[in-house]
């Protein structure tokens, strides 16, 4: 195996001049670079990216921190798209992706902060992590740059990107009051993430804003899935008033609520409106098509990259707190003007 120490000796150097060529260093001239560079591809070397990393405090890869309330892994349909453009953005600067598994018995043990440091990442992504996790502390407050979505990380070397929610969830409401329904019921979040909760600040804000009450009891926890939608409509149809309309914090939950109208005699839009929030790419598939709110999930992956990026490259880079990425109102079939008559019998 062709080490530095050949090079340097065929090259007529010191092994830390040929370490400063492989490496980059502006103060080596640029005819002991050429004659470093041209002996290293006529020996075949290739530098050992672990030796480097050592030598360079740098590895060249970022960890990546996943959170799945769901146990979807990677076929949760949120993720594909942002680690795709995530992925692009910084493999186009030469980095690798590491994914910690969270499904690891020992992994309780040791924080986010402790297990980047012994894999010797330079940047750490999270998604999906719980503003719970009492972990997040110490590594918000440590000087390793990371970068979260939908979760407000902030810190000396942090921060975060995020959909508009709030603004999302306000358009949501608007189009359905166009419509003329003034009395819409809302599936919110029961894990208290800061998309679900600022969905249901928009909700209320947009409420407010058209001067329409919001009942509480028509306010349901959903947990993001088709099923919890599924049940959460299923309580609503045992209260004696009903809304016209159904606003989803997710899309998931709204195909669960559709298809709980449907079981129950209720037409999907005719009976009753329903809307939901993302735009998943199964949509495309489903019948009626889903009325709903768009995330930009590519440019969300994107700009996280980016992000991302600075802060590794410089220091003194302090990312934007509250980067926000604009959402769409996308129009299909499941909403329309309320029947005059509610007088339906629900079967």
């Amino acid at each position: 195996m062709v080490t530095i120490y050949d090079i340097a000796k065929k090259a007529g150097v010191s092994a830390a001049t040929v370490s400063k060529v492989l490496n980059g260093y502006p103060d080596v001239s640029q005819r002991t670079m050429v004659k470093v560079q041209k002996i290293c591809d006529d020996m075949g070397y290739r530098p050992n990216s672990v030796a480097r990393g050592l030598a360079t405090k740098k590895s060249s890869t970022i960890g990546i921190f996943f959170t799945d309330h769901l146990n979807s892994g990677f076929r949760h349909p949120f993720l594909q798209d942002i680690l795709a453009s995530f992925k692009e953005v910084v493999g186009l600067a030469g980095y690798d992706l590491i994914f910690f598994s969270d499904d690891s018995p020992n992994n309780h043990l040791n924080s986010f902060y402790e297990r980047a440091r012994h894999r010797n990442v330079d940047g750490v992504f999270l998604m999906g992590v719980p503003r719970t996790d009492p972990n997040l502390h110490n590594l918000a407050h440590s000087h390793l740059p990371c970068i979260a979505i939908d979760l407000d990380l902030i810190g000396p070397r942090a921060g975060f990107i995020m959909s508009d929610n709030i603004g999302g969830a306000i358009k949501a409401v608007n189009h359905l009051v166009e419509q003329g329904h003034k009395e819409i019921a809302f599936i919110s979040d029961v894990f208290s993430t800061k998309p679900g909760q600022d969905r249901l600040i928009g909700f209320r804000a947009g409420m407010q804003k058209h001067q329409l009450p919001v009942k509480s009891e028509w306010i349901l926890n959903g947990d993001f899935t088709e099923q919890g939608g599924y049940q959460s409509a299923n309580r609503l149809l045992k209260m004696e008033q009903l809304p016209t309309a159904i606003f989803c914090a997710g899309d998931m939950m709204a195909l669960g609520v559709i298809r709980a109208l449907h079981e129950n005699g209720i037409q999907v839009p005719g009976d009753m409106s329903v809307i939901g929030f993302d735009d998943l790419a199964l949509l495309k598939y489903v019948k009626p098509g889903l009325t709903t709110i768009r995330q930009n999930k590519e440019e969300l992956g994107k700009r996280a990259g980016v992000e991302l990026l600075k802060m590794m490259k410089d220091a003194n880079y302090f990312p934007a707190s509250s980067a926000l990425v604009e959402t769409e109102l996308v129009l299909r079939e499941t909403v329309t003007k309320p029947r005059i008559n509610k007088n339906i019998e629900w079967v």
